[in-house]
């Protein structure tokens, strides 16, 4: 076998391995990149990119469907299954350039296509190469979680790397899983024309605030998405040309039938064949167990992204690829910050949220925070989009400091993006008042949050003397 023996090794190429693949090239490190499927992984060709596809496809003919409001007459929606695929295909083939074995080899990495696996703490082979790199970076992403239901192995279902192969339209979709994927696809399924019921034994969209989720679920159900839950998943089994499902709810059993199931019930890291007993790479609930500096229990060995089991969004693995160059390369010291870290679920309203939520504030605070609620009806903007369904919640600590914000409502990921600065940088509600928007815009929506907070200090009475002063003023 070759043997390499570059500076980095990164094992998988989804986007937290090419993240730092292709900063430890440009930064003139050797880099070797090992990727057994597909370069861009999960995100470019499962997740996050065709998903977003999919669903501007969706916001399209919701759109066509009511326009009527704004005094604007449309023929009756036409959906063409096929035309979407072609759509949701297309956007991926004109990213892909970006994330191909072509580009990365243009920036001087060794791209390997092969299984990677540790042999020993210092080494890993992938085909007819063994790499003995100074540090190794496991970026294996995670897949579909399949449960262990009765009946489910013998039955067509989809997960969310097979549906956007679909070119005809569910007649009705099943949809196990009432997290951001089950809930994103199902109002888009349903905005194209397809019947689609949910089934969770939680609540929907249970890590975000209760008071926001309560909003998109309103908008989706009045859609016409059946949302069950707090009901048990007993069993699947084919029926003729259905899919029925059978559920326990209030202890009563109950059948569901459907023509297409698609199976949302969470993620599992990527460990097989990895190897990790060889060398030495312990693991906790079924992921790599990693420092606040990312290194697993060798110390030559990080992970970053899905694989150790946190947040999984692709840019939380984006952010630890930036730790993990600086500190494999530099050795500079690094330390995750969860709390700067926002997250987003694109349904319609979309619903997005970083930083402390109120249950979080209240169990860490007690009661030494304020909750400022900015509702969407108040925005012009909202307004004249006919979009007030919608809230802005942010968390206060006493002094001002902002310790985290939600938003459910028209281009929330856009809005949390400001929080996130804000958390990052430690500002203050001050800071939310001293910028000015745009009118009308959504934004407003930051400032009157900010604005909102100061309301309560007009009745001070140091504020009611200095006002008496500035009439002595000439």
């Amino acid at each position: 076998m070759e043997t390499l023996t570059p500076d980095i090794c990164v094992i998988g190429a989804g986007s937290g391995g090419l993240t730092v693949a292709a900063a430890a090239a440009q930064l003139g490190a050797s880099v070797v990149l090992i990727e057994a499927a597909q370069m861009g992984g999960d995100c470019l060709n499962y997740g996050c990119v065709p998903s977003k596809a999919f669903i501007a496809s969706a916001k399209r003919a919701h759109t066509i469907v009511h326009t009527q409001m704004f005094g604007v007459a449309t023929e009756s929606l036409r959906v063409n299954f096929g035309r979407i695929h072609e759509h949701v295909q297309g956007v991926i083939d004109s990213i892909a350039p970006h994330d191909s074995v072509e580009r990365f080899e243009g920036l001087g990495v060794t791209v390997i296509q092969e299984r990677g696996t540790f042999t020993d703490r210092n080494t890993v082979t992938a085909g007819e190469y063994q790499i003995k790199a100074r540090r190794f970076v496991i970026a294996t992403g995670s897949r579909p979680a399949v449960p262990p239901i009765e009946g489910l192995k013998d039955v067509p279902y989809f997960t969310n790397e097979t549906i956007f192969k679909q070119t005809r339209k569910p007649g009705h979709l099943l949809v196990i899983g009432a997290g951001p994927i089950g809930m994103e696809l199902a109002q888009a399924h349903r905005r194209l024309g397809s019947d689609v019921t949910i089934i969770d034994m939680a609540k929907p969209l249970a890590k975000d605030d209760p008071e926001l989720v309560a909003i998109v679920r309103r908008k989706i159900e009045a859609e016409g998405v059946n949302i069950l839950d707090g009901v048990a998943v007993k069993s699947v089994a084919q029926a003729g040309q259905s899919i029925a499902i059978t559920i326990e709810r209030d202890g009563e059993p109950e059948v569901i039938t459907g023509t297409h199931l698609l199976v949302a019930a969470g993620r599992k890291p990527n460990l097989d064949e990895l190897g990790l007993d060889a060398a030495g790479i312990k693991t906790e609930r079924n992921a790599v167990r990693v420092n606040k500096g990312l290194r697993t229990s060798n110390r030559k060995v990080y992970a970053i992204g899905d694989v150790t089991g946190s947040l999984q969004f692709t840019h939380m693995a984006g952010y630890q690829a930036g730790l993990v160059v600086r500190n494999a390369l530099f050795g500079l010291p690094v330390s995750v910050n969860t709390s700067i870290i926002p997250w987003a679920t694109y349904t319609d309203p979309e619903l997005a949220h970083v930083g402390h939520t109120e249950d979080s504030a209240r169990q860490k605070f007690g009661d030494r925070f304020r909750i400022v609620r900015v509702s969407y009806a108040e925005n012009d903007r909202a307004r004249a989009e006919h979009r007030t369904e919608g809230m802005l919640k942010v968390i206060f600590a006493r002094n001002g400091r902002i310790l985290g914000a939600s938003v459910a409502g028209l281009q929330a990921g856009e809005i949390i993006s400001l929080f996130a600065y804000a958390i990052a940088n430690n500002l203050k509600a001050s800071s939310l008042t001293r910028f000015v928007a745009p009118y009308p815009t959504l934004t407003e929506l930051v400032k009157r949050a900010g604005v909102e907070f100061y309301r309560d200090q007009l009745s001070n009475p140091w504020l009611a003397r200095l006002r008496r002063f500035a009439r002595l003023l000439p």
